[in-house]
């Protein structure tokens, strides 16, 4: 029998698809992720925040994934070189990381030639956790309150002065955030680490300061240093008591040294909708939540499109300070 042109090119075409020859490919695209492990980077180091809280989250997120999600410490550069090279990756859903409000936020101000922009080289995924400041005061100290503290900041020829973890930090920033808002003064007295600042603050070299949670807490819980408000739209689960910069009087007086999940740009809807899924029913389950509230970190899951604007916001909300403290590179 002789055969026509198109059923010699159809029968080969069965034949190559019986062979399996085209399946791995069809299979893989259509079940991302179809093979492991996956890579999450980390721009700091073992042990940090943004390490700890990837490892917890990571666990979870694999079960769901059904794949291992392997940890890759990149630090350096104030977090910015492992997040120029989570987005320089191959955005394939296979390589993603967490970042933190630096640089994705204030380091495109701060520095003046990033070897990426958030914008256009990063896909967001989700909020991960917030760690909003707390504003703390020596346990000796005659300021009791946020009014006693702001009328202090606004005496002529006040002499406060404050710590933080360096220039152009949240906890910086959120000082001078309040200082702006009420005509104060103070001066500002950079540190190396949390550690550092706090350290200062029992020594009496410092008068108060907006600090991590974990950097206080353990000194709120011993007496040693006295919470006047949390610098924060709501009040932190494991300080209810303590009222919000809001609640007293300066809503958008903000300052959380959060933690997110973010990926390569040209990420495909696909696979971003799952891993978005994977990640926000880990942070939304009751393990991974009791675990975050020992390390003081509150959850806060999102969809893509709302960590993108949320972060648009903080870029609002921190430029102009930056720009008018001269922290920018020339």
């Amino acid at each position: 029998m002789k055969l026509n042109t198109r059923q010699v090119v159809l029968g080969g075409l069965a034949a190559l698809l019986s062979s399996g020859l085209f399946t791995p490919v069809l299979a893989q695209e259509a079940a991302w992720p179809a093979k492991g492990p996956l890579t999450l980077i980390v721009p700091f180091g073992a042990g940090s925040s943004p390490d700890t809280m990837a490892r917890v989250v990571a666990e979870e997120a694999g079960k769901t994934l059904k794949q291992t999600i392997v940890i890759q410490n990149r630090p350096g550069a104030s977090g910015n070189l492992g997040t120029d090279q989570i987005a320089k990756a191959k955005p394939d859903g296979y390589t993603f990381g967490v970042s933190i409000t630096g640089p994705l936020v204030n380091n495109t101000v701060i520095y003046k030639n990033l070897p990426y922009n958030p914008v256009t080289d990063i896909t967001p995924l989700t909020l991960a956790v917030h760690q909003f400041n707390v504003l703390v005061v020596p346990a000796n100290s005659p300021v009791k309150s946020l009014a006693d503290l702001v009328a202090e900041m606004k005496k002529p020829g006040a002499k406060l002065n404050f710590p933080s973890t360096g220039a152009g930090t949240v906890s910086h920033l959120a000082v001078e955030l309040l200082l702006d808002r009420v005509s104060g003064k103070a001066l500002h007295v950079p540190y190396k680490s949390s550690p550092d600042a706090v350290t200062s603050l029992l020594s009496g070299d410092t008068s108060f300061a907006a600090l991590p949670p974990v950097a206080v807490m353990p000194m709120i819980r011993d007496g040693r240093l006295r919470p006047i408000a949390a610098v924060a739209g709501k009040r932190l689960s494991f300080l209810p008591e303590v009222a919000t910069t809001a609640e007293l009087g300066y809503p958008g007086v903000e300052g959380s040294g959060w933690i997110g999940f973010v990926a390569p740009a040209g990420l495909p809807a696909d696979v971003k909708t799952k891993l978005n899924a994977a990640l926000t029913k880990a942070l939304a389950s009751p393990e991974v939540g009791q675990r975050l509230t020992t390390m003081y970190m509150e959850a806060a899951p999102m969809t893509p499109d709302e960590f993108g604007k949320y972060m648009r916001e903080e870029l609002q909300r921190w430029s102009p300070l930056i720009k008018r403290l001269n922290l920018s590179e020339n």
